[in-house]
Formats: structure tokens, sequence, C-alpha cells
């Protein structure tokens, strides 16, 4: 098989990239490596089944011309992390919306299976005990500058469904539930690489808000084989999914467990929303996926434990900072 992955030099997307080269695949990358990061792939880039492009996935005669040679797209690029959005409010819909439609585009004339990366934002403020992918998406305000990024997912979902439905291209949409893991950076807002770096330097680990609200955490491992296995498998045509890991956890017992699994005397400090993010954010109490659905076709759902996946994070980021340090 040959993929191609937009948005491949990624978080998500390099740890994906990982995955295909190991199972002998073939992959090419476009990344304009605005959030995306070349020392993800660096470990990769003597593979010689890996290409790689540093462009924009809106350089339509460029997917143009690499779509019809490979076998599977994964659509990963995107705008990402809260702040990134609220403080690029125009390209993140440009980037999230027109690149999707670029990739559909050249996919629909060739029948070429595409997984579009979506996100659980797009149940905005649902609260509900477990979330289904059938369930309503509660939006907040437009004025709110947070709720751009659940409506821009939301309108791909759209459009890959439609393309689906239309073209019959075969469309798989995944939901990511927080996923996390090694190389992942806390530039862009993401809590457990900042909440472990500050601990590592022993810094005030910052919670925001009051650290009640709860969230769930993936490893990256699971996302990666779940959305491989999805892109592969007819009944997913068409098809939403979660992609999550339904262990919830507060964010300060998140910090306190972090303190503890690296030893450091960091203090939690409680920082107010105000004081952490620019005007446009609006935050919700608690996220949690059902994964019903997609332990029903792949036979098996997210479980890496909380604790493996941060020793992981911890020891990754403890050699990035000991190679820092002069």
């Amino acid at each position: 098989m040959k993929a191609l992955i937009t948005g491949g030099a990624g978080f998500i997307g390099s740890h994906l990239t990982e995955l295909l080269l190991a199972q002998g695949h073939g992959v090419t990358i476009v990344d304009n490596l605005v959030t995306g990061q070349a020392e993800n792939l660096r470990h990769l880039q003597d593979n010689p089944r890996l290409e790689v492009y540093n462009d924009t996935v809106l350089n339509e005669t460029l997917v143009n011309s690499l779509v019809p040679r490979h076998d599977v797209v994964f659509h990963l690029a995107a705008a990402v992390g809260v702040r990134w959005i609220i403080e690029n409010p125009l390209l993140s819909i440009h980037t999230n919306i027109r690149a999707t439609e670029v990739v559909l585009e050249a996919a629909a004339p060739h029948g070429t299976p595409v997984l579009v990366a979506s996100t659980s934002e797009v149940y905005g403020k649902n609260e509900k005990e477990s979330l289904s992918e059938d369930d309503d998406s509660i939006i907040g305000s437009t004025q709110i500058t947070r709720w751009l990024y659940a409506n821009t997912k939301a309108t791909d979902e759209f459009l890959s469904l439609a393309y689906h439905r239309d073209r019959s291209l075969p469309v798989t949409i995944v939901r990511f539930f927080n996923t996390v893991g090694p190389r992942q950076t806390g530039r862009y807002g993401m809590v457990v690489p900042r909440f472990v770096r500050q601990a590592l330097l022993g810094e005030p680990i910052t919670v925001h808000g009051d650290g009640t609200q709860t969230r769930c955490f993936t490893d990256v491992r699971d996302t990666v084989r779940a959305i491989t296995e999805l892109i592969q498998l007819p009944s997913a045509s068409g098809e939403v999914f979660n992609i999550g890991n339904p262990r919830e956890i507060s964010i300060h017992g998140l910090a306190e467990l972090i303190v503890a699994m690296t030893g450091s005397n960091s203090e939690v400090q409680l920082v107010p929303y105000t004081d952490a993010y620019p005007a446009g954010f609006e935050d919700m109490r608690r996220r949690v996926p059902n994964v019903d659905k997609l332990r029903r076709h792949l036979g098996w759902a997210p479980s890496i434990p909380l604790e493996e996946n941060l020793a992981r994070i911890v020891d990754h980021m403890r050699s990035e900072l000991t190679v820092a340090v002069p």
C-alpha cells in the first residue's frame, strides 16, 4: 500500500508515518511545517519508502498530481490547538475547510479512499455522560472564537459525507479525543506536554480554570493503529468514528499525577482563563467518548493506560531537555 498523508510532519502524522513504514508501506507526506516539525521525521528521513513535500495542501496542482499515485489518503492537515485557532482565525478557517475540499476533489475522480481527521470539538458543549457519533453538537456563540475550530471541522465532516453520498467516494471520518504521546508540543495549548515540561523544569504547573474540568486522553499508538485499520475496512466508508480512551481524569488530577510521576517539586497553580487566553475562549466541563461503534467495527478500542503513555512522554521530554542544555 502507498499512503499519502497531509500534515504528516505533525504529531499524529509523524506517528502514523512511523507505523506505516514499519509495516512495509510507502508514505508520501505533504506538510508546510506551520504547526508540524521536520524534527518529527528526522529519524525516518533515510527510509527509501518515504517522500516528503514541504508544501501546503492548498497547492491544488501538487495534490492533484499526488493523489492518483496513492492507494489511500490520510487527511490530517489542519489548523490545530485552541491558542493557535484563537490567534489565527482567518487562516484557520481557510486551512481547515478549503484544504479538505482540495483533497476530496482530487480523490473523487479516482475513488481513492480518504480518511478525514475531525475532532471531539464538534460536540461543543454537549456534556452527555458518554458521547456517541450521532449525538447533537451544541456549539457556542459565533462571537466566541474558540468555537471556530468546531464549526470548521463540522463543515469538513459535512463535505466528506456529501462526497461519499453524491460521488460514491470512500470516506471515513474520525473524531480524535485528546490524542497524546511523545513529540507532541505544548506550544498551541496542548495540556499534557505543557504540564510535563513544567514539572521537569520545576516550574509551577499552571492549571487553567478551577481544574475540576475533566478530559479523556488517548495514546497516539492506539490512535494511529485505529485509523490504519479503518481506512482499509469497507464497512467504515461513509461512517464517523470516535477515537478515544473513555477513562476520565480531572485536569487538576492530571497535574498531580504528572508531579508524582516526574518526582517534581512543582506546585499546581490555578490560573483564570482570562489570564491564560486572549478574548474568545470558552471551556466545557467534560467530554467522554462512547467507543462502542469503533469496537463493533474493529473488535477493539483504545485502552493503553494513561500512566504508561505519560511515562513515555516524560522519558522523551526529559531526553529533549537534556540535549537542550548547553
